[in-house]
């Protein structure tokens, strides 16, 4: 039984876990009806990484560094190589991811297939900017290397792993001089002045983002703390730390906490956000944090999705375009009265658009929260907030969807129908499928 982060829709499949290229080939070619699919380290928050009833293809011990030029800072890896694995391998080298999500459990392969982006999208773009090539075995079981222009570069970057099963990715890699990062943090009271915040000043930042406390309403409405950094030089190290600046041991506590569904209601989740506000400093500037704690704080607490209780939770992630800023206050305004309790909700601003026809990017507003399953009229909202994000050209991102519409992502994704036509070209007999393309019809 194999389901998304979020835990809320499980499905059975029959699950290989390959070594070698070869292997990937055969299952594909041995695939049955039910299709084969790729799943990484299944921090897909729905359902993009299940295939109900039939194979998914475990890639996780596919994960050998190929090839790494250090003077250049160019990697080739196994697919199933996770960001953490590749942090742990580089970093003593000077060298760090380009982009990277919320979590470093993630594969390259998965991140590719999803076009992850970070905080740092508004200056560097997505995940699959800074990749030269990789390798794909299509449904004919062959395998090629695809580079960036090509029409199924453009397919699978975003494509949710539906194109075929990604073996190696090529990536370029961001110089660093320390494993520390600058941070600054600043608190701030409404959502116009938050906007403001990080219309105005973001490009002073590689990273910038903002909590967002969505339960606040009247004039505290989207009252925030935003955080922004950049990785910090070696001189402004503490003496100790410069005696190994590129010092990289991420810790982790032993797990977290099965709560009872009744504590994540309104009243408690509005204490712990009024608190969690509260405790951030009104501006501090060049506070030195690890990489974990800057990019990855969740990471420390292993299985922290369990929170949520056995019915799981759903994250909820949307972008709108510069110059729809009315429709982000309505929809920030919307959950508020709703009291959903939320308080993991995040805002940043997006750069150009990538290089995927289903790439979720477009330059403007991505807003991010966590919703438990369980919070009362939840479906009937998140459609409403759906047919906003679309009626202001808006889309949600697919690597964290479980319940969108397939008539609604249409209207959301332009290349919707250059990706379904390609997809028929190569794999005409549904080789490769997945529960959420089942749902949406993909």
């Amino acid at each position: 039984m194999l389901s998304g982060w979020g835990r809320t829709a499980p499905s059975p499949a029959r699950v290989v876990i390959p070594g070698r290229v070869e292997q990937i080939r055969a299952a594909v070619s041995a695939a049955g009806p039910r299709g084969i699919l790729a799943r990484g380290l299944g921090r897909a928050y729905g359902d993009a990484a299940q295939n109900a009833g039939g194979s998914v293809l475990d890639m996780t011990a596919c994960a050998a560094i190929r090839s790494f030029d250090v003077p250049n800072g160019l990697i080739t890896a196994d697919a199933g190589l996770s960001l953490h694995q590749l942090m742990r391998a580089v970093l003593p080298f000077g060298w760090f991811p380009p982009v990277t999500p919320g979590t470093r459990m993630v594969t390259l392969g998965g991140a590719v297939a999803a076009d992850v982006h970070g905080k740092n999208h508004h200056v560097s773009g997505g995940f699959t900017n800074h990749v030269t090539e990789f390798d794909l075995v299509t449904a004919d079981g062959a395998l090629s290397t695809v580079l960036p222009g090509s029409e199924l570069f453009a397919a699978t970057a975003g494509g949710m792993g539906l194109t075929g099963v990604i073996t190696s990715v090529t990536l370029r890699l961001l110089p660093v001089r320390s494993s520390l990062m600058t941070v600054d943090t600043e608190r701030v009271g409404h959502l116009d002045v938050l906007m403001d915040r990080l219309k105005s000043g973001d490009h002073h930042y590689r990273y910038s983002v903002a909590w967002i406390d969505l339960l606040a309403r009247g004039s505290a409405m989207g009252r925030a703390v935003i955080t922004r950094g950049d990785h910090a030089p070696a001189e402004a190290l503490p003496p100790a730390a410069r005696r190994d600046p590129l010092l990289f041991r991420p810790s982790s506590l032993p797990g977290a906490p099965h709560l009872p569904g009744g504590l994540l209601r309104p009243s408690t989740v509005r204490a712990f956000n009024q608190l969690w506000y509260r405790k951030a400093p009104r501006f501090r500037r060049d506070e030195l944090q690890t990489i974990s704690t800057f990019f990855h704080p969740l990471d420390g607490l292993p299985d922290w999705n369990r929170i949520y209780g056995p019915a799981g939770f759903l994250q909820y992630q949307f972008v709108v375009a510069d110059g729809q800023e009315e429709t982000l206050r309505r929809i920030v305004e919307r959950i508020s009265r709703a009291s959903c309790p939320t308080f993991l909700a995040v805002l940043k601003r997006f750069g150009p658009a990538g290089p995927g026809w289903l790439s979720f990017p477009v330059p403007g507003w991505t807003l991010a929260l966590d919703l438990p399953t369980r919070t009362p009229g939840l479906n009937a909202l998140l459609d409403e907030l759906d047919s906003w994000v679309a009626e202001a050209g808006g889309r949600v991102y697919l690597a964290k969807d479980s319940r969108l519409r397939p008539a609604t992502l249409r209207a959301m994704y332009p290349r919707l129908d250059d990706f379904r036509s390609l997809r028929r070209a190569l794999d005409p007999n549904g080789v490769f499928t997945s529960d959420l393309a089942r749902r949406l019809a993909l």
